[in-house]
């Protein structure tokens, strides 16, 4: 362990996060959390200090302490345990709220409504939400940043809630967005085409950059190793300068805390893709609650069920995030969490020191716009390539370059409705180089800004032009497949598969190929109506292969949104072979057998793990998850690298050395069966 050292996040990999709650003090038990960091092989914690309410005996004026601190100190008590366990430590700042006494002293602190009253906390009243731009973050929390890194060994500060709640209209925001940008700070809710908000967004990303490193700046100058590291939520990059990224940040926690609502498990791991696709080289770790997730109940001191806390761990883990769970109220009323996080970090621990040396490597890339909020598009393709078990990755709006988009073979534009013109040109000299893309409705039907164009800005990249941009909502809508290709096969006995709600009408390039062409509306009642009157006619989804060039494929419907809303097996479908035949030649890895598999594809020096996680439950869509239903057997098949003639394998969570079969250049492996996690370690021609 490289403890105290100016790397030593590097082996922070396994983080204990305890948030404590005011009756603490007297009431929760130390060795308790102590002994949990010890089972769960716990290298790291995350624990509460200050803020909001201080838990150790602070000096600073109107720096709340839990009213039953007395003469104890919880934090310290905590970091001297955890430290004798040889554990990197973290104290957790939370900047968002304060008390009344200190609403009067300092009414500049405090956010206020668009009316200018103070903004009174939405589930604590008589508690006021703090203003992120104002002194309250620039000078109170950065003196207690630097108060715990004078005071205790610690590695790092970690904040909490840090960015703000909504717009907050103090004065000092008010002069400063001015003074910036010439406007007036924008009306919620978000509007994207308001001009307001249009320079709101960059202007907040510059303010949080400048906050970021000037608490990093802080507490390096009272302990040189130490860090500030503040909590990023589930879209690390979005929210940064990128310039101030590179120099202060050594690693990203998101708080993605577990799935809710209609929510599938392999969200866990998209939030690692995400985060890797703008920074390749940055350690990301997700956050994990032991209870569970709602979007309208907060139930923030129960627990989840075991399944589901393992589930959410592995996935984040397979898709190369380091775990860390974490829990509210130090006092613990009900411990069936814990064996699970025990268990989740133990398979960690037995996978990491082969993963840890490798990179998380695919052949197709999934284009993220970075833009705040989920995309209906962006899910339903997502789905699709892990129901086919493609392993792919994310890459960047905010990074799309042509070194970066060169790292793959087929980009997939789900719906990117915003590309500059520029990022067009990327994309023309990618298929020229030999790459795919497959393209989903309105993709590059708009500039950079939201400014429409009159046509693809794809168009002679894709083989297709627009005649009319999108009706709808259809709701009887049908495409025929109209010839012999490739992507039309797979649907014995139909001759027409359900098309789209939101439909384009395109022409097709003449060197293009049209294996589906949308059948014209017809009725859906009364239902003696329901026949179609004429024979297909524009097209639905258009292919095409230049001599030279890569493969590409436009789908003229939301294709997405609607597989993601409705689930039809002939969409995911559509999608996965079109993807399948935008790549040229078989995947490099391939899975077959019975279930669901999120698949992600670590890769290092002469050897390759491909990872498993399997998400077969009948609460896949809709958890919690209430067991795990192991299914088999898996084939993995696996493309060796030219002239390799042969290659062994271990099973690193089973700890067995299955057989290995090759065969025309690729090595062939079955899993019996996987519970949850595998991790298929591969080297060529058996190679230490």
């Amino acid at each position: 362990m490289n403890l105290r050292s100016s790397d030593w996040h590097r082996t922070a990999t396994r983080w204990t996060q305890l948030t404590l709650t005011e009756n603490d003090p007297v009431e929760f038990d130390p060795a308790f959390w102590i002994d949990v960091m010890r089972r769960s092989r716990s290298n790291a914690t995350c624990l509460s200090a200050g803020g909001y309410m201080a838990f150790y005996p602070t000096r600073i004026p109107y720096h709340y302490r839990s009213r039953h601190l007395g003469d104890g100190d919880p934090f310290g008590a905590l970091v001297d345990g955890a430290r004798g366990l040889g554990m990197h430590v973290m104290a957790r700042v939370d900047s968002h709220a304060v008390h009344a006494d200190a609403l009067a002293a300092h009414p500049e602190w405090v956010a206020l409504t668009p009316d200018g009253a103070p903004r009174e906390h939405w589930a604590f009243p008589g508690t006021y939400v703090t203003c992120p731009f104002g002194p309250y973050n620039r000078e109170f929390i950065t003196e207690v940043a630097r108060e715990l890194v004078r005071d205790y060994d610690i590695d790092a500060v970690f904040a909490n809630r840090w960015q703000g709640h909504g717009v907050s209209y103090s004065e000092h925001a008010r002069r400063a967005f001015f003074d910036a940008t010439g406007h007036e700070l924008p009306v919620e809710p978000y509007d994207p085409d308001d001009v307001a908000w249009k320079a709101y967004v960059p202007w907040r990303r510059q303010q949080l950059s400048e906050l970021v490193a000037l608490w990093d700046t802080a507490v390096k100058d009272v302990r040189p190793h130490a860090r500030f590291i503040p909590n990023l939520g589930s879209l690390a990059v979005h929210e940064l300068d990128r310039d101030l990224i590179e120099r202060h940040y050594p690693f990203f926690v998101l708080d993605r805390q577990g799935r809710e609502g209609i929510e599938a498990p392999w969200a866990a791991g998209r939030n690692a893709k995400r985060s890797r696709g703008a920074f390749r080289d940055r350690p990301v770790g997700l956050i994990s609650s032991v209870g569970p997730e709602h979007p309208g109940h907060r139930w923030k001191d129960s627990v989840a069920s075991p399944a589901e806390i393992r589930m959410w761990i592995a996935d984040g883990v397979a898709q190369g995030a380091f775990p860390w769970f974490t829990k509210f109220n130090g006092t613990v009323p009900d411990d069936r969490w814990v064996a699970p996080v025990v268990e989740a970090f133990g398979q960690h621990a037995t996978v990491e020191p082969v993963l840890s040396r490798m990179r998380v490597t695919a052949d197709v890339a999934l284009f993220d716009a970075a833009e705040p909020g989920d995309d209906a598009h962006d899910d339903g393709f997502y789905q699709a390539l892990v129901e086919a078990g493609i392993p792919f990755e994310f890459v960047s709006g905010a990074r799309f370059t042509a070194e970066e988009l060169g790292r793959f073979r087929v980009l997939v534009l789900a719906n990117a409705e915003r590309m500059s013109d520029e990022a067009c040109a990327v994309i023309e000299e990618f298929v020229r180089a030999g790459g795919g893309v497959v393209a989903g409705y309105r993709t590059s039907l708009c500039g950079e800004d939201g400014t429409p164009r009159a046509d693809f800005g794809l168009a002679d990249v894709l083989g297709v032009h627009l005649e009319q941009d999108a009706r709808g909502p259809v709701k009887n809508n049908y495409i025929a497949l109209t010839g012999e290709h490739p992507l039309s096969a797979g649907y014995p006995g139909a001759r027409r598969i359900i098309g789209g709600t939101q439909l384009l009408r395109v022409a097709a390039a003449p060197d293009a190929d049209v294996p589906f062409r949308f059948v014209p509306d017809y009725p859906d009642l009364p239902m003696e109506e329901l026949y179609a009157r004429r024979p297909p006619e524009d097209p639905a989804v258009v292919a095409r292969h230049r001599p030279g060039q890569g493969r590409t494929v436009h789908l003229a419907f939301d294709v997405g949104a609607l597989f993601w809303e409705a689930l039809q097996s002939d969409h995911g479908q559509l999608i996965a072979a079109a993807v399948t035949w935008a790549l040229g030649e078989p995947p490099r890895v391939g899975i077959s057998g019975p279930g669901l598999h999120d698949v992600a594809v670590h890769e290092g020096d002469g050897e390759l793990a491909v990872c498993v996680v399997n998400l077969t439950n009948p609460m896949t869509m809709r958890g919690p998850v209430r067991e795990l239903v192991p299914v088999g057997p898996l084939a993995i098949s696996v493309a060796l690298p030219p002239g390799c003639t042969g290659a062994t394998a271990r099973l690193l969570v089973a700890g067995a050395e299955p057989d290995v079969t090759v065969t025309n250049g690729r090595a062939s492996v079955v899993l019996d069966s996987v519970e949850l996690l595998e991790v298929l370690h591969l080297r060529w021609d058996g190679r230490p």
